[in-house]
């Protein structure tokens, strides 16, 4: 009986209809952003659809009408142009995560310094800079490195930094500049360098509702969510940094 009474008390609770929003994820944040909507949607009885990919494709595919309720994007300045262009709703914006970066190669012989990895790799895998901010970072930590020259000719793109962190998981690349969330909690083999932050500008990543989504309860419901306590804690378990 009391559990009878437990079930109904917790239905009751929940919207009269549910709602679902498609939320368009930076890759790098698709799997972490799974689990969250997962999580939501027990609590809320929401539904959330992730259609995951890289951050400068998403917003182009946003600017011509992708009907898209939220977007999680890799950096701010994606959603800033989206709110310049009244696409996206100024006042949700929001900082969920923040992210670093890491040069890894699989080679364990290497010194844990950039300048001897990029020297032992024939190809180097970065982010499309155009199109991921990770990848945008990369190309700023090479440039202040100083190290443009050792890795000219070098540098093979991913769409997104997913597919850069394949590039060297599969041996196309033998080294690469990669999410460090990619190396959490469990860091891959090999030689591992964390790139300094002050080397790049910072990957802060953004959340900001569409215009689409304005009137979603699951759209809206799903931020709120996101700068909730429980959705922080898996955040930051999965090696990204959250603000105060």
């Amino acid at each position: 009986m009391r559990l009878v009474l437990a079930l109904a008390l917790h239905f009751a609770a929940l919207p009269a209809w549910a709602e679902t929003a498609t939320v368009a994820v930076a890759t790098n944040f698709l799997n972490v952003a799974q689990a969250l909507g997962a999580a939501y949607a027990t609590v809320s009885g929401q539904e959330i659809v992730l259609v995951g990919g890289a951050t400068g494709k998403l917003a182009a595919q946003i600017s011509n009408g992708a009907p898209f309720d939220l977007f999680l994007s890799a950096d701010a300045a994606a959603p800033e142009r989206l709110i310049a262009a009244g696409l996206a709703e100024a006042e949700s914006r929001v900082t969920y995560a923040t992210g670093d970066l890491v040069l890894w190669a699989p080679d364990t012989n290497l010194p844990a310094e950039p300048a001897a990895i990029l020297a032992a790799a024939r190809h180097v895998a970065i982010a499309n800079p155009d199109l991921a901010p990770y990848g945008l970072a990369a190309a700023q930590a090479i440039d202040a490195l100083g190290l443009a020259p050792l890795v000219a000719g070098k540098l093979v793109q991913g769409e997104n930094i997913g597919q850069t962190f394949a590039l060297v998981h599969t041996g196309a690349a033998d080294a690469g500049f990669v999410a460090a969330s990619a190396t959490h909690p469990v860091a891959p083999a090999g030689t591992l360098w964390p790139v300094p932050d002050t080397l790049h500008d910072p990957i802060r990543q953004d959340a900001v509702l569409l215009a689409h989504g304005a009137d979603n309860a699951a759209a809206t419901g799903f931020l709120e969510y996101l700068a909730s306590a429980e959705a922080k804690a898996v955040i930051t378990a999965a090696g990204y940094g959250v603000l105060p």
